[in-house]
C-alpha cells in the first residue's frame, strides 16, 4: 500500500477524471484510468491519495509523472487562461522575466513576483491583467523562490526590502502568509512590502500577518471613495465598503499602510481629495516612519488598458502639488522616502546584441512567444512557436537589469 499526501495539492473526483487542485486558484485533470494503471486508489481526504495495490516507490513515481504530463494542461480556474508552474525541477530559472520570479535593479528594493493573476479588471491595469486576460499565467513554488532569492542576497550583502509586486492580486497566491513569515525571519530583510486592492484579504489572514508588523506594509490601491465609480474602474464587481473596513482593521492591528490610488485623469479627479481625507482620518502619518499615501501617475503602456490619454508628468506634479498644499498631506514620493539605495550590480551573463544559444522551456506570457533559458536566465522570445527543449540561437535584444528579451536568428 502508498500513501500519497500533499501540502500544495488538493483532489477532487469528478466523473472519469481526478481534478488536481494546485495552490488553491490553478488545477488539472487526470483521467481515472490513466490512475488505475498506478493501481487501484481512493481518495482519503481532500490532499491524500492511498494505492491500495503499489507499493510507496513505484506510486510516487508514477503519480509524478502523471502529475508533470498533465500539469501541462494546467489553468487558472479565475480566467481559464494556460498556467506555468515553475518548481524546482522545471527548469526555468527565476531571474530574467519581467513577469515572475525575482527582479533585482541594482537597488536595496528587491522585487518577488509569485504569481500572476487578478480579481479585478481595472479599466486602467498596465499589463491588462484580470478576469479578462487572455496572457499565459504563472505560478512559482514557495520554497523554489525562497532558495533563489537567498543567493541573490547572499551577492547583495546589504539589509533589503523585498516587495511582492505581482501583475495581479497577491492574496491568490495560497502560500502567501508562508512566504510572508519565510521572508521575516531572514535578518537581511528588514522591510516586506506588498501591492494589494484588498478584496481578498479576511480578518484572519490580517490576525496572522500581523505577527510580522514591524516589517511588513501593505500599497493599498484605493482609487475612489464612491461606490458606482470604484466599481467602474474595477471593472467588475466590488466591494468598496469591504476594502474600507479592510484598511481600518489592518490600520488597528498596527499594520503600515500606504494608500496608493493611480490618477487617471476625467475619472477619479475629484476622488483624490477625499482619498486624502480618508487617509488623514485614518491617524497613519504620526505613526508611520514612510509616507502614508502616494499618488500614482497613470501611464499609458502597449500591454495595457488605456481609457484615456496620460498626464505629462509636469501636469501631474502640478496636480499633486495643489492637493498637497490644499489638504496638508504629503503627496509626491521619492525612493529616499523608503530608504531605498544603490547596491552592487549583478553581472549579466549576456549582453545586448550578444548571439546565444538557448533552450525553449516553456510558453510565455502573450500569444506566440516562449521562454528559453541559457546561463541560468529566462529570455522571453517573441515570435517563436513553442516546442519544448527544443533548441534556438537568439540575439539578444534587451538585457536591462537583468531582465532578457531575444529574437530568433
Amino acid at each position: 500500500m502508498a500513501e500519497l499526501t500533499f501540502k500544495t495539492l488538493s483532489f477532487e473526483l469528478k466523473e472519469n477524471e481526478l481534478q488536481v487542485n494546485l495552490l488553491r486558484i490553478f488545477y488539472a485533470k487526470i483521467p481515472i484510468e490513466e490512475l488505475n494503471q498506478v493501481g487501484p486508489f481512493k481518495l482519503i481526504d481532500q490532499h491524500t491519495l492511498e494505492f491500495t495495490d503499489t507499493y510507496q516507490e513505484k506510486a510516487e513515481m508514477k503519480f509524478s509523472y502523471l502529475l508533470s504530463k498533465h500539469f501541462d494542461n494546467l489553468k487558472n480556474s479565475i480566467n481559464g487562461n494556460k498556467t506555468v508552474y515553475v518548481h524546482q525541477n522545471s527548469g526555468i530559472p527565476l531571474m530574467g522575466n519581467v513577469s515572475f520570479g525575482i527582479v533585482y535593479r541594482n537597488t536595496s528594493l528587491i522585487e518577488i513576483k509569485p504569481v500572476t493573476s487578478c480579481n479585478l479588471n481595472c479599466i486602467y491595469c498596465s499589463v491588462g491583467e484580470g478576469k479578462k486576460s487572455k496572457k499565459t499565467d504563472f505560478v512559482v513554488e514557495k520554497d523554489y523562490l525562497i532558495e533563489e532569492l537567498n543567493k541573490l542576497l547572499k551577492i547583495v550583502k546589504e539589509p533589503v526590502e523585498i516587495h511582492i509586486g505581482v501583475q495581479g492580486e497577491p492574496f491568490l497566491y495560497a502560500d502567501l502568509i508562508p512566504l510572508v513569515e519565510d521572508l521575516y525571519n531572514n535578518k537581511q530583510v528588514t522591510v516586506i512590502s506588498m501591492d494589494s486592492n484588498f478584496t481578498l484579504i479576511t480578518k484572519s489572514q490580517m490576525d496572522t500577518l500581523s505577527q510580522f508588523k514591524d516589517k511588513l506594509r501593505f500599497n493599498v490601491s484605493l482609487d475612489a471613495m464612491n461606490q458606482e465609480l470604484a466599481e467602474k474602474l474595477a471593472g467588475c464587481k466590488y466591494n468598496l465598503n469591504y476594502v474600507l473596513e479592510m484598511i481600518r482593521y489592518a490600520v488597528k492591528k498596527e499594520i503600515n499602510i500606504l494608500i496608493a490610488p493611480v490618477f487617471i485623469p476625467g475619472y477619479n479627479d475629484e476622488e483624490l481629495e477625499k482619498i486624502t481625507e480618508f487617509v488623514k482620518e485614518l491617524g497613519l502619518e504620526a505613526k508611520s516612519k514612510h509616507p502614508v499615501l502616494g499618488i500614482q501617475n497613470f501611464l499609458n503602456y502597449k500591454t495595457g488598458r488605456n481609457p484615456v490619454r496620460a498626464k505629462d508628468w509636469q501636469e501631474f506634479y502640478k496636480t499633486i502639488n495643489e492637493l498637497e498644499c490644499k489638504v496638508g498631506l504629503k503627496q509626491k514620493l521619492s525612493a529616499t522616502d523608503f530608504g531605498i539605495k544603490k547596491t552592487i550590480e549583478l553581472d549579466k551573463p549576456f549582453q545586448m546584441g550578444d548571439e546565444i544559444k538557448a533552450m525553449v522551456k516553456s510558453v510565455d506570457r502573450f500569444p506566440n512567444s516562449v521562454i528559453a533559458v541559457a546561463k541560468n536566465r529566462s529570455i522571453s522570445v517573441p515570435e517563436c512557436r513553442f516546442k519544448k527543449d527544443k533548441k534556438i540561437r537568439i540575439k539578444i535584444t534587451r538585457d536591462k537589469h537583468n531582465v532578457f528579451a531575444g529574437k530568433i536568428i
